[in-house]
């Protein structure tokens, strides 16, 4: 399998933007998303979508956060507006099979990128 990597992340401040990219050429029809980790805090799915484009958030991002695709590219993005502090965490995207919502692609057997920092600074 080639690796997902992810790239974009960074340090912004409070109310600032980024945006997160991630490769996935070996990953076609899969269930895409993005999950976090902060320091002390579990893994939080963030965004999913599925290879129909289908689309499914957490509440604390849904309004905040977009995850999309670029099929002709293989690439899986989420833009992230209006971070806020409790946004700090390392950021990886993710691939699974099954059901495709942002809960399901924690389970055990997805696929992981290495991971990108986000700092928001307040």
């Amino acid at each position: 399998q080639v690796p997902m990597v992810e790239s974009g992340g960074g340090s912004v401040q409070a109310g600032g933007s980024l945006s997160l990219s991630c490769g996935t050429s070996a990953y076609k029809d899969y269930c895409l998303g993005w999950v976090r980790k902060a320091v002390g805090k579990p893994r939080e799915g963030l965004a999913a979508i599925g290879p129909t484009g289908r689309t499914s958030y957490r509440d604390s991002v849904k309004d905040r956060f977009t995850i999309s695709q670029d099929n002709s590219k293989n690439v899986l993005y989420l833009q992230m507006n209006n971070l806020e502090p409790e946004d700090t965490a390392v950021y990886y995207c993710s691939a699974t099979w099954g059901l495709c919502d942002y809960v399901t692609i924690l389970k055990p057997e997805t696929d992981w990128g290495q991971g990108t920092q986000v700092t928001v600074s307040s």
